[in-house]
């Protein structure tokens, strides 16, 4: 992660702060344009690692809207999967059509919540599947993750 951060810090980014071992980095930057700065990201990790990470910006905003549209606050440990663009209907068909006992979930605007009973580890809708039925990138955290993020955005945003 410091090597992750470093990268960051290399392309102008400020405050950097990354947040456990899953590719979690909270930044401050001057341009607001998202995909810009995604392709940027992505094509920095490429030519230094050699291979294609995807990744997704998403605004203090969208977060704390993702944790305001919850259903499932009276489950423990939901999930939040965050998509990149909002799917297509045939595609949230084709996830719909996908059963697992004991797993559920409900798509709401570009997050989809869920509940895994066994834990994600175990869980058959993972991050994979959810990408390759909705044919698009997404990236899932647990609540407890999503709040920390959000915690974190809420301090720099303090601190500037």
């Amino acid at each position: 992660m410091a090597d992750l951060k470093a990268i960051y810090e290399g392309l102008g980014f400020t405050a950097v702060q990354t947040y456990i071992q899953s590719g979690n980095v909270v930044f401050s930057y001057k341009s607001k344009e998202a995909a810009a700065l995604q392709k940027m990201i992505f094509d920095k990790i490429q030519s230094h690692y050699g291979f294609d990470i995807p990744n997704l910006i998403l605004s203090p905003t969208e977060i704390k809207t993702a944790l305001s549209n919850n259903p499932y606050n009276d489950i423990d440990k939901p999930y939040l999967t965050f998509l990149s663009a909002h799917p297509l209907k045939e595609n949230i068909t084709a996830l719909a059509n996908c059963n697992f006992d004991n797993e559920f979930y409900e798509l709401k605007e570009k997050v989809i919540y869920a509940h895994f009973p066994n834990g994600a580890g175990k869980a058959k809708m993972n991050n994979n599947l959810i990408e390759k039925k909705l044919k698009i990138s997404a990236t899932t955290r647990n609540l407890r993750t999503t709040k920390k993020l959000l915690e974190i955005c809420t301090s720099l945003c303090n601190s500037d």
